[in-house]
């Protein structure tokens, strides 16, 4: 059974007013457990809206979300518990830290689900250790760490509460290559480990090759295609069309087809290419 199913669902903003704006356009979704789902469109295509009602923040104008088969909005009661299961961590999370000490903002979440001390310290600590924070800042104040331990202790504080799915609204968005290379391979680590559900929405074509299993890509209010990696990516030419810029060196490789040579040009990572590129010397058709 899916995690997510997302079954005709439509969101209309202002809806009769001069500023009516659809937002959501009779969107059809499956996600499988278990699954690292990159989502990517320009901005206004809907991917930001999409992802707000899939822990309950909005409610649809039509149409149905259901979290392992259950409808979300069948009991407004439900959407307590709804939000434990479906962690979402916005755009600059950092901005949502607020207690005394790194240690209880992280803890905040599972002491709001009302767990023992012990699994809630359990939690906190694993969560720290996911996300790369040091045992000696646990007791700081949030407000003294860098921009990047801000950002991974307010991402800790979501992964604590060990959603079934983690949803990312751009995690990255404003640090350093270093930050963000840091960040996402603590995330890709994360789902190893945990084998839950991930999506994480980013701008950044070569962060969800590199880290993604499946992609969605929103366009106008709309799924524009749903799918893995390769099949993604082999629409690269629809996708550039849509104003979304594909990887760098997936613009070298259908340069180079272009060219006449004798390469893949569905590659879309430097590993990838390197792969190709070796495959090919071997071969002796690279000249």
């Amino acid at each position: 059974m899916p995690v997510l199913e997302i079954k005709d669902l439509s969101h209309v903003y202002s809806a009769g007013t001069p500023f009516e704006k659809t937002a959501l356009d009779h969107i059809d979704l499956s996600v499988e457990a278990g699954e690292f789902v990159g989502v990517i469109g320009h901005t206004g295509s809907g991917k930001s809206t999409l992802i707000q009602h899939l822990n309950g923040l909005l409610k649809p104008t039509s149409g149905e979300i259901l979290v392992d088969g259950q409808n979300i909005w069948e009991d407004k009661k439900n959407l307590r518990g709804l939000r434990f299961k479906v962690g979402l961590v916005f755009q600059y999370p950092e901005y949502q830290l607020f207690e005394e000490t790194v240690y209880k903002d992280i803890a905040f979440g599972p002491k709001n689900m009302g767990l023992k001390e012990e699994e809630v310290d359990e939690r906190v600590r694993e969560a720290a250790r996911f996300v790369g924070i040091p045992e000696e800042l646990m007791e700081k104040s949030p407000f003294e760490l860098s921009g990047g331990q801000k950002r991974r202790a307010a991402i800790a504080g979501v992964i604590a509460m060990d959603p079934r799915v983690l949803i990312l609204d751009e995690p990255t968005a404003g640090l350093d290559p270093k930050g963000r290379d840091r960040i996402l391979g603590r995330i890709k680590e994360y789902h190893q480990v945990k084998q839950n559900t991930i999506l994480l929405v980013s701008h950044s074509m070569e962060d969800i090759a590199k880290y993604a299993t499946k992609v969605l890509v929103m366009n106008k209010a709309r799924v524009f295609t749903y799918g893995t990696v390769d099949e993604v990516f082999s629409k690269s030419d629809a996708i550039s069309h849509m104003g979304l810029s594909i990887p760098q060196i997936s613009k070298v490789f259908h340069a180079l087809g272009e060219k006449g040579y004798p390469v893949n040009r569905n590659i879309y990572t430097v590993e990838g290419a390197k792969q190709e590129i070796l495959k090919r010397l071997s071969k002796g058709t690279v000249q």
